[in-house]
C-alpha cells in the first residue's frame, strides 16, 4: 500500500510575527491567512527489509538507515528524522518501523509560504494514514508545532502548522498557555474568486533563512523598543483586514495591506531591503493598492492586491524586471488531505 498526503501552502495576509513567542504569550497574537493550491506532498511505502529510506524530490536528497527507534538529528533531512523519532516514541512504543518516505513541494524551501511547517504537516498526515493515528485537526497542527519548534528548536511561530492543517481563509488567535483559536471565515465564492483574480503572486527568487529575522523580532519584544509598537499595529491591521473581507470590501483590504507592510518593515531590520523595495514600488506605481512579503521577510514570495484590471499591468512590469517570476495560483478551501491506495 501507498499512504499519501498533501497540505497546502499559505499566504500570510496580516499579523505575521504576532504568533511568535514571547509576543503571543504577552500580548496575544492575531493572524489572517489563506491557503493556495500549491502543496507539500508525502508518500509512505512500508518496507520489510529492515531499512528506513528518505527521498526529498526537490533537492534530490536520499538518506538510508538501518531500522532503529531513534535517528540522529543531524543531516539535511532533519525534519524527516525528527518526525520519525517523535512518531515512534509517542505512538509505536519505541518499536522501529521500516518504510520509504518520499516528499516533494510545489515551491522552493525558504520561499515564505510556510514551507517547512507545511511539509511537517504533510508527513504527519502520511504517518497518520498509515498508522491510523487518533489525531484531529487541532492535534495535528499542535503536534507539528511541537516537533518543529520544541523538539528540533527551529525558530518560528504557530500559524503555518494550523493553516496547512485547516486550509481556507482563517483568522487565528494565539493566546497564552499555547492556546490557539482558528476562526474559519465564511467568504462568498464571488469574493474569493475576485480576490484571487486581483492578486499578483511574485517569486523574488531570493531564498532566505527566516530564523534570523524571527530571532531579531523576539529580541525586539524583550527590549520593548519601537519594533514592539510596530507589532501592535500589525496585529491591529489583521483585525481590520478580517473585517474588510467579511464586509466584502476588497478595495479597503488592498489599502490595509499597504499600511500593514509599512509597519511590518519596522519589526526587524532585514524584513525588507533595496531589492524588495524596488519590487514593491514597481507594483504600486503600476496600479497595486498594497502588498507585502508572505512570511518573515527577506525574500521569497511577495503578493499585491491590484483592483480592476491592473493585475495585468503589474504582472507585466514585474516580469520586465527579470529578477523573479509570476506564480499562477488559486485559493484552496481544503487543508491537509490524506488517502491510501494499493501499489
Amino acid at each position: 500500500m501507498l499512504y499519501r498526503s498533501k497540505a497546502p501552502f499559505r499566504l500570510g495576509i496580516a499579523g505575521g510575527g504576532t504568533d511568535v513567542s514571547p509576543y503571543s504569550d504577552l500580548y496575544g497574537g492575531a493572524i489572517l491567512n489563506v491557503t493556495i493550491n500549491l502543496y507539500a506532498h508525502a508518500t509512505i511505502r512500508p518496507l520489510n527489509n529492515g531499512k528506513i529510506r528518505f527521498l526529498h524530490i526537490n533537492e534530490n536528497i536520499v538518506e538510508e538507515f538501518d531500522s532503529t527507534d531513534r535517528l540522529p538529528l543531524i543531516g539535511p533531512l532533519l525534519l524527516q528524522r525528527g518526525i520519525y523519532n517523535s512518531v515512534v516514541s509517542r505512538f509505536n512504543d519505541n518499536q522501529p518501523l521500516s518504510f520509504e518516505l518520499v516528499t516533494s513541494m510545489d515551491v522552493p524551501s525558504g520561499s515564505g509560504l510556510g514551507t517547512s511547517s507545511t511539509l511537517v504537516v504533510a508527513i504527519l498526515g502520511a504517518f497518520g494514514e498509515w498508522l491510523k493515528l487518533p489525531l484531529g485537526k487541532y492535534d495535528i497542527a499542535h503536534y507539528a508545532y511541537e516537533i518543529e519548534r520544541l523538539d528540533l528548536k527551529m525558530a518560528g511561530g504557530k500559524q503555518d502548522q494550523y493553516a496547512a492543517t485547516f486550509g481556507g481563509v482563517n483568522f487565528m488567535e494565539f493566546l497564552e498557555d499555547d492556546k490557539v483559536i482558528v476562526n474559519p471565515l465564511r467568504i462568498s465564492n464571488n469574493i474569493l474568486q475576485e480576490w484571487a483574480m486581483n492578486t499578483v503572486l511574485f517569486y523574488t527568487k531570493q531564498q532566505r533563512c527566516s530564523g534570523h529575522i524571527i530571532e531579531e523580532q523576539v529580541e525586539n519584544v524583550k527590549k520593548k523598543n519601537d519594533s514592539l509598537e510596530a507589532m501592535h499595529k500589525v496585529k491591529e491591521e489583521a483585525f481590520r483586514m478580517k473585517n474588510c473581507l467579511l464586509r466584502e470590501e476588497l478595495w479597503e483590504l488592498g489599502k490595509a495591506l499597504n499600511v500593514s507592510w509599512t509597519n511590518k518593515k519596522k519589526m526587524a531590520r532585514h524584513i525588507s531591503n533595496n531589492f524588495i523595495d524596488q519590487i514593491y514600488e514597481t507594483a504600486i506605481s503600476n496600479g497595486a493598492l498594497g502588498g507585502k512579503i508572505s512570511g518573515a521577510g527577506g525574500g521569497g514570495f511577495m503578493f499585491f492586491y491590484c483592483p480592476g484590471n491592473t493585475c495585468y499591468e503589474v504582472a507585466s512590469k514585474l516580469a520586465e524586471m527579470n529578477i523573479g517570476s509570476i506564480q499562477q495560483f488559486e485559493f484552496s478551501k481544503k487543508g491537509l488531505t490524506t488517502w491510501s491506495v494499493k501499489e
